[in-house]
Order: C-alpha cells, then structure tokens, then sequence
C-alpha cells in the first residue's frame, strides 16, 4: 500500500508539469500576439482558438490534484456540527465518494461530444486541430479527477493515516 501512494504522488507530478507549460505557452503567446498586434498591426491569427485550447488544458489537467488537496472553493456552513461529532473524516469520505460518483455523467456527456465531433469532423478554423482531441483530453482528466476522489473517500474511511495533512 504504501508504495502504491508512493507511486501516487510522485506521478501526480505530471498534470502539474502539463499545467505549468500550458500556462507558459498561454503567457508567450499572449506576449507575442500583443506586440506583434500593436507594433507591426499583425495579430496572431489563431490566437484566440489557442487561448481556448490552452485554458482548456490548464484547467482540466490540474482538477484531479485540486480536487483531492482540497484546493477548490469550499463552504464550511455544516463543519462546526461534524467537528463536534467527531465526523470530520465521515463527512470528508462522504463527499468524496458523492463527488467522484457524480462526475461521471459529465465522463459521460463530454465524451459523447466529443466522439460527435469526431464523427463530423469538427476541426478550429485556423489550426484545424480536431476538436474532438480537447473533448478526449477533458473526459479523460475528469474520469480520473473521478477515481482519485473514489480513491480518497475511500482512503477517510479505511485508511486515513496515508492521507496528507494538506488533503484532510
């Protein structure tokens, strides 16, 4: 077990990484694009459409490592009830397991987006990038932002020592 967390961790490293340079190459584009806009009057064309593909990258590969360290937006009106209860790592398994469980109908609605793309043959209108590889990438990060929030409910409630002290 303790390898697997092991394993875990250090390969959460990864959608991080793909995080960092999609941000990087979001802030050189944009760079680019507002010099070569107001200097030489040429905007790079496919700004725009990058901008979307980039954002959407950026934010879907972080969401699983967001959603497990509790890095999300939370509202805190019930934690003074379970705190007293001594509940905490009940409410915590149990919203995890709703969470992960819930998100595989948009799994499900993004990936037929995307094989619909697909089938049509939707492409962006400068690069033409398949559009469908974007809708792969989103399903694929939120199916796994779905297991690792399975995983870590199930981690409150069977093994909480493995759990981080950032992730509790």
């Amino acid at each position: 077990m303790t390898t697997l967390i092991q394993f875990v961790r250090r390969a959460s490293v990864l959608p991080v990484v793909v995080a960092c340079i999609a941000l990087f190459i979001l802030m050189v584009m944009t760079f680019c694009d507002v010099i070569l806009r107001s200097v030489f009057n040429s905007p790079i064309e496919a700004a725009t459409e990058l901008t979307r593909i980039l954002m959407a990258v950026l934010v879907f590969s972080v969401l699983p490592i967001i959603s497990v360290t509790n890095g999300q937006i939370a509202v805190d009106l019930t934690d003074g009830i379970f705190h007293r209860l001594r509940l905490d790592r009940i409410r915590d398994a149990i919203i995890y397991l709703v969470s992960g469980a819930m998100l595989f109908w948009p799994v499900k609605r993004v990936w037929v987006l995307a094989e619909r793309a697909r089938d049509y043959g939707d492409v962006t209108e400068y690069l033409s990038i398949p559009t469908y590889i974007v809708g792969w990438f989103i399903t694929v990060s939120v199916a796994v932002t779905a297991v690792v929030m399975i995983a870590t409910g199930l981690l409150h409630l069977f093994a909480p020592q493995y759990l981080s002290e950032h992730s509790r």
